[in-house]
């Protein structure tokens, strides 16, 4: 039980909490002139202005409910309970006071361990307070105790869902790295195995033909330059500590293997490849078969009705277009996004190499995933 309540206790916040968004100024610009409406069509209220006032003066915490959600919270449970109780002898009546409900929320969304415990008792001080001061019944206190344990629980639920997605996106980005780790000694090995062939050779030539020495020196050059354009983008992803993956060996040329005759179903898959492919960065070939078979594969899975996928792959003297289109139907009903990562990682992938990747519906009428990547794969 300890253990449990310091775990508790020293729970930190969650990370990147939003500052404030356009909906947070909506909201308190909505809640202004119904407190003061309400204060005009309820003359039964004791405290008319004084409510309205106080109302009024607490809409902007909901500003900071994310950054500061204790601070909040304790501002305005003690401006609607304590003070009021102090000044007028009873505490506030007003129904625009519900909005209130969002800090706990926030607290138990937003806030620390530290933070959440110390509001609770805020919180359940003040409605004892209250339920002393109005002398209610237990039934009276039931109801807003329950409202007030699941707008806590709600924060708390959205809270743990959050944190599953993070861990499980660490998960990821550990498989990625253990990945990655694979293929810079693959990456470093072909190049190195290459560089040292070439010099044997070079040394071998050196005396009887100078000039197979000097070629063999200029290959050893733009071996060196891909190693390092290839160990750069690797430790790029990396640093950058995102859930991309870069993994060398698969060929553009390969991606006829995913041609196919269709069937009752499944869509037919046609690639077409055209352009001058020679002299392509291991990783954009890479990059593009994969980022091929991700949108094939989302085709297949998710068309609805669809008869044919075309996989069209041009080459030109700057950069490799890509092109995947399905003619199922619904196309702007589609998900933006299946289950899992594919989208995110077909856009990390073309991202990191200083490509693009844009997904979406095409028309009334099927998707369309367009990744357009340099040849060297380096990003600028």
């Amino acid at each position: 039980m300890y253990g449990f309540a310091r775990s508790v206790w020293s729970e930190p916040r969650p990370p990147d909490a939003p500052v404030r968004v356009w909906r947070d100024w909506a909201l308190v610009g909505m809640l202004v002139p119904l407190a003061v409406l309400e204060g005009v069509l309820r003359p039964d209220l004791p405290w008319r202005l004084f409510e309205v006032a106080v109302t009024v003066g607490l809409a902007p915490t909901l500003l900071w409910r994310r950054t500061r959600p204790l601070a909040m919270l304790g501002i305005c449970f003690v401006a609607t309970g304590v003070i009021p109780i102090l000044v007028t002898g009873t505490t506030l009546d007003m129904y625009t006071l519900v909005y209130m409900l969002v800090l706990p929320y926030a607290l138990f969304r937003w806030g620390s361990g530290r933070e959440i415990v110390t509001g609770l008792g805020i919180m359940l001080a003040a409605a004892g307070l209250s339920v002393l001061v109005k002398h209610a019944a237990l039934s009276d206190v039931v109801g807003p105790f329950a409202v007030m344990l699941a707008t806590t629980s709600l924060g708390g639920v959205f809270r743990y869902r959050a944190g599953a997605r993070m861990r499980e996106l660490d998960q990821v980005k550990l498989m990625m790295r253990e990945q990655l780790a694979r293929d810079l000694h693959d990456t470093v090995a072909h190049h190195v195995s290459a560089m040292a062939i070439r010099a044997q050779a070079g040394l071998a030539t050196a005396a009887s033909r100078p000039d197979a020495a000097t070629e063999a020196l200029r290959v050893i050059e733009a071996e060196a330059g891909r190693a390092l354009d290839e160990m750069r983008g690797i430790v790029r992803v990396l640093r950058r500590d995102r859930p991309a993956e870069l993994t060398p060996g698969r060929r553009i040329a390969e991606l006829e293997r995913l041609a196919s005759r269709g069937g009752s179903h499944h869509p037919a898959v046609e690639v077409e490849i055209s352009g001058d492919l020679d002299g392509l960065s291991p990783s954009v070939e890479s990059a593009v078969y994969r980022i091929a078979q991700e949108a094939v594969t989302n085709a297949v899975r998710h068309a609805r009705r669809a008869t044919r996928v075309e996989v069209r792959v041009a080459a030109d003297e700057t950069a490799v277009r890509l092109c995947v289109r399905d003619d199922g139907g619904g196309g702007s009903a589609r998900p933006a996004a299946s289950p899992g990562y594919g989208i995110i990682g077909m856009s990390e992938r073309a991202n990191l190499l200083g490509g693009t990747c844009v997904a979406g519906p095409d028309g009334d009428r099927g998707w369309t995933v367009t990744a357009v990547l340099p040849r060297t794969g380096v990003a600028s």
